[in-house]
């Protein structure tokens, strides 16, 4: 053999097992590898891979997030049980303390929700709609629907009677105001705005403006509805914010989770029998999301039900409920058409 071609050889097989010996001498997590996705309640098995130099284990101390799971003196795996666990990026440490030195192993994974339930759509009845109407927000109330409508010189406050799409009061915002989401709440209707940080509080009956609240940590005013106690709060993101009915100061949000991660672009909302109906903006989708969790719990396909939709600004965006009726309406931005729609689950 050329001794070139034998001395090479030889050199790769020594840096080969130099990296092997390099590999298998560091303390780490062999099991779960980072990043994995894991739905909610598994159960997964943490298992370590320990320096071969090792002569004893004084302790391992495994955490999630920096909070302790379990201690151990050997090598021996650790169940992880993430039904606790919040959605999300969740850190996994792993501390070997030995021969009176400490080392750490970290990984990752991600928890989401177990995948939603599908619905598809019947239409039950179709009514007119204001084609001007770019409407960010929608209720129903005792036989008429209030709609909040954007665009900076469009926005508008409005009370319609959703049969034939007749305005029958209206007040405009002053034309800096990008109307947004809006929802009633008692003898008073809350309207947002989208990049003001300021929203709007007015008289149900009279549409007189009584009081102005400012943003806290969203940054912008997207979608608004009411759960009989607190106000929940939109702003693009993955985030829901829920707001003090009183103060409108926020207080706490969740992150939203489907089972392949967080979900962004939630806009329009509506609170339906104690889960929150959100449109997700620029696509054709309702989802349904759990208020404690944050997990979406269904999602409504309705892809195909307005034939007329342009590419821009002319998405789905408006979601009322008749609780009295047990019915659900939705339009969307410059919709000719409102529809009285029934779920059908997949």
């Amino acid at each position: 053999m050329n001794k070139l071609i034998y001395l090479g050889a030889v050199l790769v097989a020594l840096v080969a097992s130099c990296n092997t010996q390099k590999k298998t001498a560091k303390f780490r997590f062999s099991s779960p590898t980072a990043g994995t996705m894991v739905n909610v309640g598994d159960v997964l098995s943490l298992k370590l891979e320990f320096p071969d130099n090792l002569s004893a284990i004084d302790s391992v101390v495994y955490a999630i997030d920096d909070e302790v799971l379990a201690r151990r003196t050997d090598s021996s795996v650790v169940s992880l049980e993430t039904r606790e666990a919040a959605f999300g990026n969740r850190t996994l440490s792993a501390r070997l303390y030995h021969d009176g030195k400490e080392q750490v192993a970290y990984s990752n994974i991600v928890v989401v929700p177990h995948p939603p339930k599908r619905y598809g759509f019947n239409v039950v009845h179709e009514y007119p709609h204001d084609p001007e109407a770019f409407t960010q927000g929608l209720e129903y109330e005792n036989g008429y629907l209030y709609e909040s409508t954007g665009l900076r010189g469009k926005s508008s406050l409005r009370k319609v009677a959703y049969q034939t799409g007749e305005v029958v009061q209206r007040i405009n915002l002053d034309d800096r105001f990008f109307g947004e989401g809006m929802t009633i709440m008692g003898d008073r209707i809350v309207q947002l705005t989208y990049l003001e940080k300021v929203g709007f509080v007015y008289n149900k009956q009279t549409f007189a403006k009584t009081g102005e609240f400012a943003y806290g940590q969203s940054p912008e005013g997207w979608g608004l509805c009411y759960d009989g106690s607190r106000l929940i709060k939109s702003d693009g993101s993955s985030r829901l914010y829920f707001l003090n009915a009183a103060s409108f100061a926020e207080e706490g949000f969740i992150e939203v989770y489907n089972s392949k991660g967080p979900v962004d672009s939630i806009n329009e909302l509506e609170w339906i029998n104690g889960k929150i109906y959100a449109n997700i903006y620029q696509q054709d989708i309702i989802v349904i999301i759990d208020p404690a969790s944050g997990a979406v719990e269904g999602e409504i396909n309705l892809i195909g039900i307005y034939p007329n939709k342009a590419e821009i600004d002319n998405e789905l965006n408006g979601i009322a409920y008749d609780r009295k009726g047990d019915r659900l309406f939705v339009t969307g931005k410059n919709w000719n058409k409102l529809y009285e729609i029934a779920l059908v689950e997949r």
